[in-house]
């Protein structure tokens, strides 16, 4: 007890001792939070592009700290539909940031011509397929959409990017 009120008292030393005219620094890991309505309307969209298309699939949104916001499993898709749309969209919000890309299908090419990525792609989680999109605000990543169930990738993330059409102009700028 002794110690973490020698630490407080520390820290408010320093708070009044800092020059008056220093700025705060902005709050360490804060971050823009996708609204639930958003989430949800997304991978409503995702799941009805590719419903239209017969095509039996799992939506899956999550935000950047690689947490379901919103599940969605179509009518009729099989079990494994629920994990690639996971999957496809962790590999977005965990890698795309560091390496440049906003959709899975970036990281399927990186795989391709990177000799050191498909390493990447053995860490848990990730997959290296097409089938995710990212959301932006202020042309920052802040979460990702994942489909998986379509007959291909490539199909999938077309799903993908018809749930996120749906809401970007919804998003900051």
């Amino acid at each position: 007890m002794k110690r973490l009120f020698a630490l407080s008292s520390l820290a408010m030393l320093a708070a009044f001792t800092a020059p008056a005219h220093a700025e705060a620094p902005p709050p360490s890991g804060y971050h823009y939070v996708l609204p639930l309505a958003l989430a949800v309307e997304a991978a409503q969209e995702a799941v009805r592009v590719c419903e239209a298309k017969n095509y039996r699939v799992t939506a899956t949104v999550l935000d950047m700290d690689g947490i379901p916001q919103v599940v969605l499993r179509g009518d009729g898709s099989t079990v494994h539909t629920g994990e690639s749309s996971l999957r496809k969209a962790f590999t977005v919000v965990t890698l795309g940031p560091e390496f440049g890309f906003d959709r899975s299908s970036g990281f399927f090419e990186l795989v391709k011509t990177n000799p050191f990525a498909p390493q990447l792609a053995t860490v848990h989680n990730v997959m290296a397929l097409p089938g995710a999109v990212a959301f932006k605000a202020n042309g920052e990543i802040v979460g990702a959409l994942g489909i998986g169930g379509a007959p291909g990738g490539d199909k999938d993330e077309v799903c993908a990017q018809a749930g996120i059409d749906k809401v970007a102009n919804r998003l900051p700028h």
